[in-house]
């Protein structure tokens, strides 16, 4: 587990959770999993649309996998392919009248965040991409123009960190950093330039 820095306490599974690069290559549960999407089931929404789609592929599953890997940009693909899973993360863009939802992003963010702590709390971890060719993914999986693919999430178990090739593992190597409070975080108004 990496070391968290921070200036203030806060919850043990936020401290826990990281995005590592090196996955172990046993597979996710099908319940575990379940757990997982059930969480993210429970994120707020607006209006309660709840306009999250997930599609996923077990890396066992070689031709729904193969897809998913094929939509990842080359520099996520040496890594990722060995995740127990991989995650399309879609928003429903409008609401079933047509009209634009435009907290579907938001919501969608909301979701992925209650996903990655229960995984966590599991004793797996993820790493979001926004690094894949969201043309691609639209293509193969045959997507709608309602749904706009968001992120792709690698999860799983974490492995060695000495299965990684460069500069990977010199990534998974390095401390974690945080911007301090005081560069996004202002009282009343922001700062004039």
């Amino acid at each position: 587990m990496k070391h968290t820095p921070v200036v203030y306490p806060i919850h043990e599974l936020i401290r826990n959770r990281w995005s590592p690069r090196s996955f172990a290559s046993y597979p996710v549960a099908p319940e575990t999993l379940n757990q997982v999407f059930e969480a993210a089931s429970w994120a707020a929404s607006a209006m309660n649309e709840q306009p999250w789609r997930y599609i996923y592929a077990h890396h066992a599953n070689t031709e729904a996998f193969g897809k998913m890997v094929e939509c990842l940009m080359p520099g996520n693909r040496p890594w990722a392919k060995d995740a127990a899973v991989l995650i399309l993360a879609l928003a429903k863009t409008h609401y079933d009248n047509g009209t634009p939802n435009g907290a579907a992003l938001h919501d969608l963010g909301l979701a992925n965040g209650n996903l990655i702590l229960e995984a966590t709390a599991l004793g797996l971890h993820g790493h979001f991409m926004g690094g894949f060719d969201r043309a691609k993914a639209t293509e193969l999986f045959h997507l709608t123009d309602n749904l706009q693919p968001a992120v792709m999430i690698a999860l799983g178990y974490q492995g060695e960190i000495d299965q990684l090739d460069e500069p990977f593992r010199s990534r998974e190597k390095a401390e974690r950093q945080r911007k301090p409070l005081s560069e996004f975080v202002f009282h009343q108004q922001l700062p004039t330039e």
